[in-house]
């Protein structure tokens, strides 16, 4: 059965993706964007977008999730109507979406990569250094890609670099030298 069909909600953000079928009973692997993964853990139902690259068009699609557990180093679900591994392998590749309103509130000092992108990014000295146009993990900490023209910056999104963010005025002040 095809997991029904609804309204993508207005605040949807990609928080993952889902991977090839595990066993023979409808669970999947998960591969969440995040490293704790608290906004899937805290939505049950997750909308589907087809992906990268896929043309197809209509509504969104929605699973409402039975369970999420730790496998591993991953994560595994299961849907209600994705009942046997077809199921599960039709589905694989689709990327998740979820209402950023119902994302848990990040601790004090804690950001979300979604609110960070596209803040503007100045030094000490007040010189602009770009804006935020993604972020990348490599394990320890993330990174800020900070893109001016075409000048690209990479700095770790860390306490000994960052000195601020200011979300309500779009800005991240930072440690960091125009010519680094």
């Amino acid at each position: 059965m095809e997991p029904g069909s609804e309204t993508l909600p207005d605040d949807a953000v990609e928080v993952g993706r889902i991977g090839e079928p595990w066993g023979v009973k409808g669970w999947f692997r998960v591969f969440a964007y995040s490293s704790s993964a608290d906004a899937l853990r805290a939505n049950r139902r997750w909308h589907l977008a087809p992906p990268e690259g896929d043309t197809g068009h209509g509504p969104s699609r929605a699973l409402t999730i039975r369970e999420l557990r730790t496998h591993g180093d991953g994560l595994i679900a299961s849907a209600r109507d994705v009942d046997d591994r077809n199921g599960a392998a039709a589905l694989r590749g689709q990327r998740l979406l979820v209402g950023r309103s119902s994302f848990p509130a990040p601790a004090a000092d804690e950001y979300y990569w979604d609110d960070l992108i596209g803040l503007d990014v100045v030094n000490r000295d007040g010189a602009a250094l770009g804006r935020v146009d993604g972020l990348l993990d490599n394990g320890p900490q993330s990174v800020l890609r900070v893109v001016a023209g075409d000048d690209e910056r990479l700095i770790p999104f860390v306490s000994a670099h960052v000195d601020s963010v200011d979300l309500g005025a779009r800005l991240v002040r930072v440690d960091w030298g125009l010519d680094y």
